[in-house]
């Protein structure tokens, strides 16, 4: 099995109400995506032995996170405060992204992996809040097997 990763970066702003620091107010981040992808070397091709190609991966992450995400307000969809916030940005025709969760480094990690698991066997997110603070995310499941 072999590993490969592709980084990418985009800015985006959130906020986490109810948090007791001060990320309870609107502020923005450069984020640092790094995509690990796993998967045995292709036996025939164009991507002979390789993994996959690196611009196939730069493609489907421009296409289903960079481009939702960068230069968006991300909120949670369950939070009333957030929300008020998104719908008053969408009346201005502005940029925002729903998440299902609060808006954590943890929870976007957790997030972009599902959201890339039907286009790339990826195996670990590392999203970078800011210089010195990220998060990874690694689906640990063990797959479904038949008992012995």
């Amino acid at each position: 099995m072999f590993k490969i990763a592709k980084e990418f970066q985009f800015d985006a702003c959130h906020m986490l109400d109810g948090h007791q620091g001060k990320c309870h107010n609107l502020h923005g981040h450069t984020y640092r995506l790094i995509v690990e992808v796993s998967s045995p070397l292709q036996p025939q091709g164009s991507s002979k032995e390789m993994v996959m190609d690196f611009a196939d991966i730069k493609t489907i992450i421009n296409q289903h996170i960079i481009s939702q995400l960068d230069h968006a307000y991300l909120y949670d969809e369950t939070n009333n405060n957030e929300r008020k916030i998104a719908a008053l940005l969408k009346q201005m025709q502005r940029k925002v992204f729903a998440f299902p969760c609060r808006t954590t480094a943890e929870g976007i990690s957790r997030f972009i992996f599902n959201q890339l698991t039907a286009y790339l066997p990826v195996s670990k997110i590392t999203l970078w809040e800011t210089p010195t603070s990220y998060c990874e995310y690694q689906n640990t499941r063990i797959p479904n097997h038949d008992p012995v």
